[in-house]
This record gives C-alpha cells, sequence and structure tokens, in this order.
C-alpha cells in the first residue's frame, strides 16, 4: 500500500453545515402543516351541519351516493379554504404548538 492509496479528497474536508439549521426549518414546516391539518378538520366539522338537511332526491340529486361521498367533499372544501387563507386559526394554533416545542426544550 502506497500513500497515494490513503489519499482524501477535498470535498470530504469541507465543514458540513449543522443539522440544527435544517431541523428547525423542517420542524416548522411540520408543525404549519399540523396547523392547517386541524385548521381543516375543524372547518370541515363546522361545515358539517349545513348540508346534512339538505335533500339528496329530486332530478339532479345524488341520492344514497351523494349523502355517502358528502364528508369527502367537505373535507375538501376545508382543504381548499384553508389553502386559500383559512380563517386565521391555524396561526394562533401553530404560534401555541411552537410555544408548547420552545418550553418542552
Amino acid at each position: 500500500m502506497n500513500m497515494t492509496d490513503l489519499a482524501v479528497s477535498t470535498d470530504l474536508l469541507r465543514p458540513v453545515q449543522g443539522p440544527t439549521a435544517n431541523a428547525a426549518g423542517a420542524s416548522k414546516d411540520k408543525v404549519k402543516e399540523t396547523a392547517e391539518a386541524f385548521e381543516a378538520s375543524f372547518l370541515s366539522q363546522m361545515l358539517k351541519p349545513m348540508f346534512e338537511g339538505l335533500s339528496t332526491d329530486g332530478l339532479f340529486g345524488g341520492g344514497q351516493a351523494e349523502a355517502t361521498w358528502r364528508s369527502f367533499l367537505l373535507d375538501e372544501m376545508a382543504k381548499k379554504t384553508v389553502s386559500a387563507g383559512g380563517i386565521g386559526l391555524s396561526d394562533s394554533v401553530m404560534n401555541e404548538m411552537l410555544k408548547m416545542q420552545e418550553g418542552a426544550q
């Protein structure tokens, strides 16, 4: 074995960014995603009573199938509402989650 076999690439000697910067950003993104999912779930539950009394019979009604798939429609309506700005609930939830996370550390 000679010295050239032990040579190390200069790429391996460069300092590597610590995981804290990337982890903090990823953690904040995950908290935001969770807060938005909570807001969407809340909105879906708030929209539910609006559609409970609707009749699905008639010429353009979907019958039993419409009633079966309505929860999926409400979930999607809630998700779109959140992605368009929502009602501000996710911001409050996210702030509280971040405070709790900081307190735990």
